[in-house]
């Protein structure tokens, strides 16, 4: 979970939001708990690229697919064989630190 400077707590569509801004042509994974996460258009393209199912956040109705991590070998060579561009962003904060399920942008990859 990512902190800003007044200690707020973001929430993880405010994390996808910020790095979509900074990577545009980037599929960004979440990885949260034992799943890897998708939002919006990033969650179309992992549907129709991966053959996962496409579901819609109850709060807001935005779209969502995620996978589990120990599907990560099979799945992530799929996208890079699609041509797209992916960053991973991992949770690293301590789950005892925190009560919330969100992960931080920290440690990006693209490759």
């Amino acid at each position: 979970m990512k902190q800003n400077e007044a200690n707020e707590v973001r929430t993880l569509k405010e994390q996808f939001t910020e790095l979509k801004k900074k990577h545009p042509d980037a599929v960004i994974m979440f990885r949260g708990n034992d799943w890897y996460h998708f939002i919006g258009e990033d969650a179309k393209t992992a549907s129709e690229v991966l053959g996962i199912t496409l579901t819609r956040r109850t709060s807001d109705n935005e779209p969502t697919a995620c996978f589990p991590c120990h599907a990560l070998d099979t799945y992530l060579p799929r996208l890079i064989r699609a041509g797209k561009r992916v960053a991973i962003c991992d949770d690293i904060v301590e789950r005892k630190t925190t009560t919330k399920r969100c992960v931080s942008s920290d440690k990006t990859t693209i490759d």
